[in-house]
Parts: structure tokens; sequence; C-alpha cells
């Protein structure tokens, strides 16, 4: 299960830097990045969806470290269930930034419910 909580805190890194990354290479200079940015140049489209993506990770990822650290402690959790969600919630998350960065509508819809679905079984797993 730690590996798994790693590796969706990797995921959720990913989503910080992602929005920076865009911008930088879409800049046209390096002068911009280490200035102070008192004027920040309005992003472009995809690091406006990047940053969104961020938000919305960071309205889930409290979520998921909760189920995980339970299931760690929690004696009777049923460990493979758990690991099951908890590598759904990872990679659907993952899947989730890079379609969202991308504009795809359906398929960003689906990665994020089978992301909760993950978690609901992390929950499930703890009974």
């Amino acid at each position: 299960m730690l590996i798994w909580i790693l590796a969706g805190l990797a995921v959720f890194l990913a989503n910080i830097f992602l929005p920076a990354v865009i911008f930088f290479v879409q800049s046209e200079t390096l002068a911009k990045h280490v200035a102070a940015r008192d004027d920040d140049p309005e992003p472009s489209v995809q690091a406006a969806r990047a940053r969104r993506s961020l938000a919305n990770m960071q309205e889930n990822m409290p979520f998921f470290l909760t189920l995980g650290v339970l299931a760690l402690i929690v004696e009777g959790t049923d460990m493979g269930q758990a690991i099951l969600g908890a590598q759904l919630f990872v990679f659907a998350r993952a899947a989730f930034m890079v379609l969202y960065v991308t504009g795809v509508p359906w398929l960003r819809s689906i990665a994020y419910l089978v992301g909760i679905a993950g978690c609901f079984m992390m929950a499930a797993a703890l009974v």
C-alpha cells in the first residue's frame, strides 16, 4: 500500500509541475522565468487546464491519502481491495491529468469517476 501512496504523491507532484512546464515551453524567453513576474502573462489554454487539473487534484488528494494511511493502520483491512482501489486512483488520476490538459471531455470525466471509485473501494476495504 505504501508504494501506491507514494505513486499517488508522484502523480500529485506531476500535477504541481505541469502548469510551470507548459508555461516554460510556451514562453518566448528565459528572462520571463527568472523575472519577478509582477505582470504574469495570461496562461495558454493548456496551462490554464493544467492549473484546473491541479486544483481538482488538491481537492481529491486528502481523501486518498487519508484512506491509504488508514488502510495501513486499521486492523482487519482487506489489503488486496485497498491496494486495487489505490491503483485505480493513481492510474485514473494520471489519465485525468493528461485528458484534462489535452481537452478530452468525456474520457476525462470517466477517468475522474474511476478515481473516485478507487477511493470508495479503499473505504470499503476498511470495514
